[in-house]
């Protein structure tokens, strides 16, 4: 009485009398795929280059890439600024001029050991290595603790290091580079390379980590845009993270903003952009036009930038990009949103603000007519910082919200995620009916979440004729309506004393 998996027994060849049993598979389901990972660029004093690394906020950033920097280009600064917003998903890429280098610093005469920071950035100059008695050392039979230190971090201990010699020296490498137990891995701030001294080394000693660098000092918008061939440098090495939201920081070049928009299309990615610190309306229109973006991959932000408080670095005041205030708040928010009159944290004054100015409407039309985006106060719904119109670099009205790329990059990432199940299977048209099922069930799902208002899912013989299916295609043609961003709100209001209001001679109740 064998029990198989559906499809894996041939029902009409058996010849054995028996109770057949066959597992049929649940029907297939989507889940969304996620919509909150913000991919940041930029420079930072510690941490891996050119490698996007999960982090959740300024802290975790600070022990990934170290604290933030009073610079421009900084990745540190842009987390903040987003997290501030509700940002809590990062793909944070460090890049580098490549001038960078790892701090080191040597043990004992003759160079018994060199200790060089995992990563180049000049917070490894902070790191100490302490030497010291280990905990089982004995008169006659002495061995050695090694602390690592770095300030913000835990330490790593490498205790009961003995030996004699170079001995010395080479345990303490092994236990540095490939730890000494289960609960004492390699050292995560230092690597170890063996030298050629045989003296012990003092104890008590400290060595003091130098010659750290950023590698941040002739940083430009195209080192940040990087490469796209293996091995993938800067924004291309966003591809495959699942990056909705996409800003490289400070990058106020736009002559870049082409190459920005490419790679939005091809990654499903919404990049949001700046112009240079105190840019002018005219300027900033001609720079979008020049550029040759016309696209809702791109959202363009006019250069009025921000000053924040930075408590990190002496609570000085600092101008920085709007980039990560808005790509923030547009990654905290569903997709079926758009960031228009919504209000952003932490924002001191704008350059406008700070002068003691208000965009007059004449002034924000043109910057929409540039097909471009501005963070203003007083916004629409009261006197806080937000985003002024909600506009993507498209002409197109059908396009140009906010909510067209993040929720139509959300629908064709899920189902692109979702429905590759289908390959591989016999066509019938019980097959059609499940994957016409799949789609409809994550559609209906979505609209009773109030992301759209309708839907149709047409999988069939109507659209999948037999001299397409013997060729081994099958297509679904999905139509979905969006729910629309309330942009402009018309109130008519008549009044006065010869106003009459027609009621009915009885209340209604109805």
């Amino acid at each position: 009485m064998p029990i198989v998996q559906q499809g894996a027994l041939n029902t009409t060849a058996l010849s054995v009398p028996n109770l057949y049993v066959q597992i049929v598979a649940p029907q297939p389901a989507l889940n969304g795929v996620p919509t909150n990972i913000l991919g940041v660029v930029g420079t930072a004093n510690w941490g891996p280059v050119n490698s996007p690394v999960i982090c959740s906020g300024p802290n975790d950033a600070a022990q990934l890439f170290g604290p933030m920097q009073p610079r421009k280009f900084d990745l540190g600064t842009a987390i903040y600024t987003a997290a501030l917003q509700g940002a809590a998903n990062f793909r944070g890429v460090r890049v580098t001029d490549g001038t960078d280098a790892a701090a080191s610093g040597t043990l004992g005469t003759g160079t018994g050991a060199t200790f060089t920071g995992k990563y180049t950035g000049s917070l490894g100059n902070q790191i100490t290595v302490n030497v010291g008695t280990g905990s089982n050392s004995a008169s006659g039979t002495l061995t050695y603790k090694l602390t690592v230190n770095l300030p913000g971090l835990l330490s790593e201990v490498f205790d009961n290091i003995g030996g004699t010699g170079n001995a010395i020296y080479a345990n303490m490498v092994a236990a540095i580079n490939n730890g000494q137990s289960g609960l004492r891995g390699p050292s995560q701030l230092i690597v170890a390379t063996l030298g050629a001294g045989t003296t012990a080394p003092t104890n008590p000693s400290t060595v003091t980590l130098s010659g750290g660098t950023d590698g941040a000092a002739t940083i430009t918008s195209t080192v940040l845009i990087g490469q796209d061939t293996i091995p993938r440098k800067g924004m291309y090495a966003l591809r495959g993270t699942g990056a909705s939201v996409v800003m490289l920081a400070d990058a106020d070049d736009s002559t870049q903003w082409t190459l920005q928009n490419a790679y939005g299309l091809s990654e499903g990615a919404y990049v949001v952009t700046t112009s240079p610190a105190g840019d002018t309306i005219s300027n900033f229109a001609s720079s979008l036009a020049t550029a040759g973006v016309d696209s809702f991959a791109v959202k363009p932000l006019f250069g009025d930038w921000c000053y924040i408080n930075d408590t990190v670095n002496g609570g000085v005041t600092r101008l920085v990009s709007p980039q990560g205030f808005v790509a923030g708040k547009l990654s905290a928010l569903s997709p079926e949103q758009s960031s228009l009159n919504k209000p952003l944290s932490g924002i001191i004054a704008t350059q406008k603000a700070y002068a003691k100015q208000q965009y007059s409407d004449a002034e924000l039309q043109a910057i929409a007519a540039a097909r471009g985006d501005v963070i203003a106060n007083p916004s629409p719904g009261g006197n806080y910082f937000g985003v002024r119109l909600g506009l993507n670099s498209s002409s197109n009205a059908a396009t140009n919200g906010d909510n067209y790329p993040r929720l139509t990059n959300y629908i064709a990432a899920t189902l692109n995620a979702g429905m590759g199940i289908f390959i591989g299977k016999v066509q019938s048209p019980t097959v059609q009916a499940q994957a016409k099922a799949t789609l409809d069930n994550f559609l209906q799902n979505m609209f009773q979440q109030g992301m759209i208002q309708d839907w149709k899912v047409i999988l069939d013989a109507t659209n999948n004729p037999q001299s397409r299916v013997s060729l081994g295609y099958m297509q679904a043609d999905i139509k979905v309506v969006y729910l629309s961003i309330i942009k402009y709100f018309i109130v008519n209001l008549e009044g006065g004393q010869t106003v009459v209001i027609a009621k009915n001679s009885s209340p209604s109740f109805q």
